[in-house]
């Protein structure tokens, strides 16, 4: 079989176009595709995270039963002064003694509440710092085809708005919550003492109001959820507007734009408004409840001291710690629609941390030399994305050491997915990918990775300088090290035009160079890390003549001495590789050079002829 022969593999007409970053949108699981957790679920993640910093709960806990126990014995102690004020005698040393505890007591209550509340505010915010650190790591073990699935502002808004809505409703309830049931318990115990007759009026009215909060509460939870799930989509509209946004002005899309963001944005405002409305009725109706009480214990009390069963003092702190319990009741009314939106965030937060992750990652059985000589061998490869769909159903190809394979071939081919494979970004369904003969699903994906360097159409530049830009892939290098890359991709001659050189610090993922500048910065970056294996996948985005012949000589550059596979888009660029794979829905139809497989007269032959998706090469 002579190396240009075409292979007779069927078609599969199953098979998906990768998505440029490898995999299609369906073969990830998307974060809310499943049903969610209940909210008990995800209350016992919260507490098990809190719980790491127990002897902070326990601290909290001993202040709150401290400033509880103060602020109960207050109105008592006030009482007592009220009685010696209107007493016969009038004992002005006992009366300052009195109200000089009853001071006392007050500032202590003051002084726990403030220790408690400098405790919780740590706490949370520890438990934001945790949840958004175990958010961010999780991105590095979901696979790539669970970001195909997911829309971008969807993710950013679980990581900002539903952890920042978590701690923030959190820290309001957790800093008032134990006080208030405190609270409650001791002044209902107190009033039992005084008089059991106004405490069974106040135990009613704390069940009516209980009993209405948890009616409304549970009608507002599917309003909580269902706000900020709609939240997240109204940041996936922005996002996508905000990114496309030199699309929308050339095609005119305005109108739809502004059309579907008007419905995303309605759909947020009637979650929100319903949610909000339901948990605002909670405050006036159990003060609506605490009122009522109020009443019935004035009128009550007031026929107690005239027949003699209370104290003019007794009443008075009685009717005090009506007033004390109607608030707490109706703050913690309140205070359980705030859990429930809190909740419904914890939820989404909990289902992104339970993304599923990629396999085992190799178990160190392969070492690779301490020299990678870069061959690679794809010996029956089988993959799949989503099952009884196969893409690749029997690959085989081999790149010698050194050697440049270009891969060409419709869209929807299978190219971007083929070097994913060789990456690990996706596991292979059977078959095996060897690297200097090791099985490469022996190997950690760190140390795999760790052999390669990779030069993606989309030129990725993050905030900071350029110096750091191209040392990115390694931190560790020095000026010189960068400089000398940055020369031989002409990075440098554009560099030194500008005011700071490399120490220009890019933002907006480099928007102030051009999309040619951008793409010789990448080039450098691989340059620098100098690897034995090279990814090259060639831009589409157009570029003026002069920078296309300095980006092609940088590659041409790039891989001398390396084995290295293109993910070819311009046919003319290719002519000199030493393997050209022709790729046709997840099958190797032709490989050889560009002289056989022209001779050949299939495939790759129609491509060059038609010109369509590839640039024509002159003859």
């Amino acid at each position: 079989m002579s190396a240009a022969e075409k292979r007779s593999t069927p078609v599969s007409t199953a098979a998906r176009p990768a998505s440029a970053s490898g995999g299609p949108a369906a073969a990830g699981a998307a974060i809310g595709g499943e049903k969610p957790k209940d909210a008990r679920d995800a209350a016992r993640r919260i507490w098990q995270a809190l719980g790491r910093s127990r002897w902070v709960i326990v601290t909290m806990v001993l202040l709150s039963v401290g400033s509880v126990a103060a602020s109960t014995l207050g109105p008592w102690q006030l009482g007592k002064a009220t009685d010696l004020l209107v007493s016969e005698d009038f004992p002005r040393g006992a009366l300052i003694r009195q109200l000089t505890v009853v001071a006392v007591i007050y500032l202590l209550a003051s002084a726990f509440n403030l220790a408690q509340a400098w405790l919780i505010n740590d706490l949370v915010q520890e438990l934001g710092r945790d949840l958004r650190h175990r958010a961010q790591a999780k991105l590095s073990r979901v696979p790539l085809s669970w970001f195909d699935a997911q829309p971008r502002g969807e993710v950013l808004s679980r990581f900002t708005n539903d952890i920042d809505n978590v701690i923030q409703n959190l820290q309001q309830v957790a800093s008032q919550v134990i006080l208030m049931v405190l609270t409650i318990v001791g002044v209902l115990g107190i009033m039992l003492v005084l008089s059991p007759v106004l405490a069974i009026v106040a135990l009613v009215a704390l069940g009516i109001s209980l009993l209405l909060s948890r009616l409304l509460t549970r009608a507002a939870r599917p309003q909580f959820v269902a706000q900020w799930r709609e939240t997240g989509n109204l940041n996936s509209t922005v996002e996508e507007s905000f990114t496309g946004q030199t699309l929308i002005r050339v095609f005119g899309a305005h109108s739809r734009i502004e059309e579907q963001f008007a419905i995303e944005n309605g759909a947020l405002t009637k979650a929100s408004m319903s949610a909000q409305m339901l948990a605002s009725l909670i405050q006036p109706v159990t003060m609506v409840v605490t009122n009522f009480a109020y009443v019935a214990v004035v009128v009550v009390g007031a026929f107690r001291v005239l027949s003699g069963g209370l104290t003019l003092g007794e009443l008075q702190a009685f009717i005090q710690y009506i007033r004390q319990i109607g608030q707490p009741i109706s703050q913690l009314g309140s205070m359980a629609a705030q859990v429930q939106s809190a909740l419904a965030s914890a939820e989404r937060v909990f289902e992104l941390l339970d993304a599923p992750e990629m396999g085992a990652d190799g178990d160190a059985r392969g070492r690779l030399p301490a020299v990678v000589k870069g061959h690679v061998c794809f010996d029956h490869v089988g993959f799949r994305y989503v099952p009884d769909q196969p893409l690749f159903e029997d690959v085989s190809l081999e790149a010698l050491p050194g050697q440049t394979l270009a891969i060409v071939g419709p869209t929807g081919a299978g190219k971007t997915t083929l070097v994913n494979l060789l990456m690990r970004f996706y596991e292979i369904d059977r078959g095996e990918i060897r690297l200097d003969g090791i099985d490469i699903s022996q190997l950690g994906r760190a140390e795999l990775r760790g052999a390669m360097a990779m030069v993606l159409q989309d030129t990725w530049l993050f905030t900071g300088t350029i110096h750091d830009n191209i040392a990115y892939g390694r931190p560790q290098s020095t000026r010189e090290e960068v400089l000398a890359a940055a020369r031989r991709c002409h990075v440098d001659d554009f560099v030194r035009t500008l005011p700071e050189g490399y120490d220009t610090v890019l933002e907006n993922a480099g928007a102030s160079l051009s999309q040619g500048q951008r793409q010789l910065m990448t080039i450098a970056r691989a340059f620098l890390l100098d690897k034995p294996i090279l990814i090259l996948d060639e831009a589409t985005s157009s570029v003026d003549t002069r920078t296309e012949m300095l980006i092609q000589q940088a590659m041409a550059d790039l891989r001398q001495g390396r084995t290295s596979f293109v993910i070819a888009h311009r046919l003319s660029t290719i002519r000199d590789a030493d393997l050209i794979v022709y790729m046709e829905a997840g099958n190797v139809r032709e490989t050889g050079t560009h002289d056989e497989l022209m001779a050949l007269k299939g495939g790759y032959w129609t491509l060059q002829q038609g010109g369509a998706a590839y640039g024509p090469l002159p003859e």
